[in-house]
């Protein structure tokens, strides 16, 4: 139903729903969900948890993602996702958006705004998309500092440390760095922009029986696997971070290139998502039924004919 209703508002913490969805045989399938609509229709597609990109996010305000947004910019899009959905989600910090007391101040409002997971790169500042050249990695010792400071934060979020270190310091630095992390207390290994399928073997054969994250990301470095071909290289997630918003955006770019070339909206009207498709979506009728003094919408059917 809705967020609005105690009833229907998980009592378990985040974290905690996610822990036990690890539990679980088989890979955990999280796809990105760029705001609240796109997680309500992932929720309805069958999934159990989503991820929130700090690519999507930045790029739905018109941003590049060189972390120059905010903590509380972020919290603004976990509340969003977090409950509408009331799935566990897991958000991409960043950097941590500073050392270790600014990833501690992270950890507990992704908390306080519904998160169930966070990951933290081993990037400097300015950050880069991990597919992308000439990232600048930090000390090794420094980002397991920020782990160790998130693991005293939290009370209950499940931590996933990232590393971009297989680019400029091969799978050997990799793993060590990720060893590093999980001494330091992190949950999970992050082993990001691995580009071919023995790579992704190999962190798993050197990191056993620790649970890792695969990145599946369109027109980057990793080439398209399944998330069944993920689980069988040693993998427990994987996310699909920006899917959801390149489909959107490109079907928004040819809608306004329809109406600058048409004059209106009548040639795009079998692409859009109905009025009642999307009060479903959403609950409309759930939450008129909260309120007694809201008349009931009566959705019209289909579009009046011109006369």
């Amino acid at each position: 139903m809705t967020y609005l209703v105690a009833a229907d508002l998980p009592t378990e913490p985040a974290g905690a729903r996610l822990r036990a969805l690890l539990a679980r045989p088989g890979i955990l399938k999280m796809p990105g969900t760029h705001n609240g609509q796109a997680a309500l229709q992932a929720k309805a597609a069958g999934f159990e948890a989503l991820y929130l990109s700090g690519a999507a996010m930045t790029a739905s305000m018109g941003l590049p993602d060189l972390g120059v947004i905010t903590v509380d910019e972020v919290c603004f899009f976990i509340r969003q996702v977090a409950r509408a959905s009331g799935l566990p989600v897991l958000v991409d910090g960043d950097t941590g958006y500073g050392e270790a007391l600014n990833v501690m101040h992270m950890v507990r409002s992704f908390e306080d705004a519904g998160a169930a997971a966070v990951h933290i790169e081993d990037q400097l500042l300015p950050k880069k998309c991990g597919h992308l050249n000439d990232k600048k990695l930090a000390d090794a010792h420094d980002m397991a500092a920020k782990i160790a400071a998130a693991r005293k934060a939290r009370r209950h979020l499940f931590i996933i440390a990232r590393t971009d270190a297989a680019a400029s310091e091969g799978i050997d630095g990799a793993v060590a760095r990720a060893k590093l992390f999980m001494e330091a207390g992190a949950d999970a290994i992050f082993p990001e922009a691995l580009n071919t399928a023995e790579m992704f073997r190999t962190v798993a054969d050197r990191l056993p029986g620790v649970p890792l994250l695969a990145n599946m990301t369109e027109f980057g470095r990793t080439p398209f696997f399944t998330a069944a071909e993920f689980e069988a290289m040693g993998y427990k997630m994987v996310i699909w971070p920006v899917s959801s918003l390149r489909v959107a955006n490109k079907a928004q770019a040819e809608l306004y290139a329809a109406i600058a070339r048409d004059g209106g909206t009548q040639n795009m009207v079998d692409r859009m998502q109905t009025r009642a498709e999307l009060y479903a979506t959403i609950g409309y009728h759930d939450y008129e039924a909260l309120d007694a003094s809201i008349v009931q919408t009566i959705i019209p059917q289909g579009m009046p004919q011109r006369t």
